[in-house]
């Protein structure tokens, strides 16, 4: 699923370049209309696998792609989430018929990024936000299907052939496969194995003909290229986007607060972690910002608002405002610090603030609202009190027994009991009271009634 893997270059690299020359060899004599849809849903990628195929879809058999992107709803869903959204826009140009995956299931499976118990909330907020942003850029919801993963994934078919693929993949390509997407850890969970194997199962049972996401899923998209004929299903076509790098350098990142722009920001929150993201004057490579502005802001500029520039403010003291009627000019004048990383920051915020508007208008509904708090509760919960084990027991968590499993331990020391010694048979009434105390006490743990035994271990 689409989670945001490490940082990629802005351009095109020279690995990639061999599929635009399988591309240009397939389209060959392709009619206008073939050459047309294939430039639509290809454009911005910075991969495709299996060109062929697109084109004998679009040119011999003369029906719509199939084509899905998934989602694993873990975090909350960041400006960086435009980019598919506007490739998603393409496909529907293209005629494409387009799911979207909400991929509940993967986002447990992920070494459990999403508690189960928030699963179904976070589906919901991520429906209701992906439809927000498509609206913003103007995108028709007609043509979309949205499928949530566990409605599908826990048929039985499917499940079948989750064990039928489990006996052919080895813990090395499994592993392999989910390096750049699975989160990594020393002693690895099997879930995070099955990972893979059920995103590639998914192109099966989602009936599609392509898979579309970023180019960090590719380990994954040859995974499934290699193991899906073994169980005797057909090869899928692989659509890859390149990834936005995040704004304090690294990855854009769900889980990183201060990596992304979350898509509910304020206008000042986006102006002030734009003012704190890592840009260097006159450097190019791994810069988040441009990449957000060559893969965003440009095209949304010219097909969502109409204007064929991106103006940037300044005052007149700083030269006035500078106008760019396309990435690459930016680009250079970016790389020769005629415009400084100050300006780039301060033109991006104006459009991010634009774009966000309807947003975070449509989320001032008071259901979405409980939901985007239901699926991220921002209140701290109070940390469970522990009872302390004796005889060097593990202490068992209340919210454990609750079925709450994210709440804090603490432990809380019983007091001793002291029992009282025996002392001399003196009649008096305190010898008394100490040998009851003692008796009792036997009593109980010879019983095995106390109250630490009836804790769960």
């Amino acid at each position: 699923m689409d989670m945001n893997g490490p940082q990629s270059p802005t351009t095109t690299t020279a690995e990639s370049e061999p599929w635009r020359e399988k591309l240009k060899a397939a389209l060959g004599d392709a009619d206008e209309e073939t050459f047309s849809k294939t430039q639509l849903i290809t454009r911005n990628l910075q991969e495709v696998l299996g060109s062929e195929s697109l084109v004998d879809i679009l040119g011999k058999e003369k029906r719509p792609v199939k084509v899905y992107w998934g989602t694993a709803t873990t975090g909350r869903p960041h400006i960086a989430y435009f980019v598919p959204m506007m490739k998603i826009a393409d496909f529907l140009k293209a005629g494409c018929e387009v799911t979207i995956l909400l991929a509940d299931l993967h986002a447990y499976l992920d070494n459990q990024k999403a508690p189960w118990s928030l699963l179904e909330e976070r589906t919901k907020y991520y429906k209701y936000v992906i439809e927000a942003m498509l609206r913003s850029i103007n995108v028709p919801l007609d043509k979309l299907r949205f499928v949530k993963g566990t409605d599908m994934q826990k048929k039985e078919g499917y499940t079948m052939d989750v064990y039928r693929l489990s006996s052919i993949v080895t813990e090395h390509d499994a592993k392999k496969a989910g390096a750049e997407v699975v989160k990594q850890v020393s002693n690895a969970l099997l879930s995070g194995l099955l990972y893979p194997g059920l995103q590639a199962l998914d192109e099966e049972h989602l009936g599609v003909d392509a898979q579309f996401g970023g180019v960090d899923q590719r380990k994954i998209f040859t995974f499934a290229e290699k193991y899906l004929p073994q169980l005797g299903y057909k090869k899928r076509i692989h659509l890859m986007n390149p990834m936005i790098p995040g704004l304090t350098g690294g990855k854009m990142s769900s889980s990183e607060a201060e990596s992304k722009i979350d898509l509910l920001d304020t206008e000042r929150q986006v102006k002030d972690k734009l003012k704190k993201a890592d840009s260097i004057d006159g450097v190019i490579e791994g810069n988040g910002i441009l990449a957000f502005t060559k893969q965003v802001v440009f095209p949304i500029l010219k097909e969502t608002f109409g204007e064929d520039t991106f103006t940037i403010e300044r005052d007149e003291k700083w030269g006035g405002n500078m106008t760019y009627p396309d990435y690459a000019s930016l680009e250079k004048d970016f790389a020769e610090k005629k415009m400084v990383s100050a300006d780039l920051k301060s033109g991006v915020a104006a459009v991010v603030n634009r774009l966000l508007a309807p947003i975070r208008k449509e989320f001032e509904q008071e259901e979405l609202r409980r939901t985007a708090e239901a699926a991220y509760p921002s209140a701290e919960k109070k940390p469970a009190v522990v009872k302390e084990k004796k005889q060097g027991k593990k202490p068992v968590s209340d919210a454990i027994v609750n079925g709450s499993e994210d709440s804090p331990v603490v432990y809380e020391k019983k007091p001793k009991v002291k029992q009282q010694q025996k002392g001399k048979q003196n009649g008096t009434k305190e010898n008394e009271k100490g040998d009851a105390t003692t008796k009792s006490n036997e009593t109980v743990e010879s019983s095995g009634t106390s109250k630490d035994s009836q804790d769960p271990v």
